[in-house]
């Protein structure tokens, strides 16, 4: 079974989710965890243990001068300006690459092969003796998160139960995240951004299918208008997390609720329970 957290917008305490989802779920069963917010992974922070790296790599051209005609064939192909054609030589700009093969398949003189190119890296531990944690890093400077992304949602797989913690957002990353999983926990908070983020992560779900429900993190008591929303979009309220110093002060330290509280541990077994129902699959 494969679980995605995600949130419409930052802050609103998804990896907190994530990582005392996790935790809780690691006292009985195989758990991976991955940190799909490669561009600020966090939940290192609260599983600190030594990582072995693998680095990711993208495809690149290189140009060979000695064939090289400066026809202009692959910079008129390139949709994402990565490669311009002048006079004497050719620009790369790999950070705009995409990785998809073309300019090498129309050059006419075969001056071009693919490369690859190091853009960052995924960090595997086992901090927990059930617990795997699969964080993905993007290099500074570079925009290819998704490829990133799928490098640790692969070194992931085989096992039974995965919690993918998705970035902020809606634009590809979490698009990259939210793919082949079976259900979606949104996050939110009970502000006006709060709202207006999670119709829009809500909107993205909703298209592609994935079953979800909302978990109401910082809630101050005043919850009516996410209720009334999330009652018109048919998506249940998985579990409600009071705004509280005491809870504040142990993330703060890089602690966990469902470790440090008592009661917890049951709620997040139960937040599970509600997933799985809502996802009709047999973890």
């Amino acid at each position: 079974m494969k679980i995605a957290i995600a949130s419409g917008k930052g802050g609103t305490g998804k990896s907190t989710v994530a990582a005392n989802l996790a935790c809780t779920l690691a006292l009985s069963r195989e758990v991976a965890l991955v940190d799909c917010d490669v561009e600020e992974p966090n939940l290192h922070l609260f599983f600190p243990d030594s990582a072995e790296d693998v680095p990711v790599t993208t495809l690149v051209p290189e140009i060979d001068p000695a064939l090289c005609t400066l026809c202009g064939e692959c910079g008129k192909f390139c949709r994402f300006g990565a490669l311009s054609v002048l006079k004497d030589r050719v620009l790369l700009f790999p950070e705009l690459c995409h990785s998809c093969g073309g300019c090498s398949l129309v050059c006419p003189q075969g001056a071009i092969r693919e490369v690859p190119r190091t853009i960052g890296r995924v960090a595997c531990s086992c901090p927990l003796s059930r617990l795997t944690l699969v964080s993905g890093v993007l290099n500074e400077g570079e925009v290819m998160a998704p490829t990133v992304i799928r490098a640790a949602k692969m070194l992931a797989e085989g096992h039974p139960l995965i919690l993918y913690d998705a970035s902020p957002g809606i634009a590809c990353p979490v698009i990259e995240t939210l793919e082949g999983v079976d259900a979606c926990i949104l996050v939110t908070e009970s502000t006006p951004f709060g709202l207006h983020d999670l119709r829009l992560a809500a909107e993205v779900v909703e298209s592609t299918g994935i079953p979800a429900g909302v978990v109401i993190n910082r809630s101050d008591g005043r919850d009516e208008e996410t209720l009334d929303f999330c009652r018109e979009r048919g998506l249940p309220i998985l579990m409600t997390i009071p705004f509280s110093r005491e809870i504040a002060a142990i993330q703060n330290r890089g602690g966990l609720i469902c470790r440090d509280l008592p009661g917890w541990e049951e709620r997040f077994a139960d937040l599970f329970e509600a997933v799985v129902k809502i996802a009709g699959v047999n973890p």
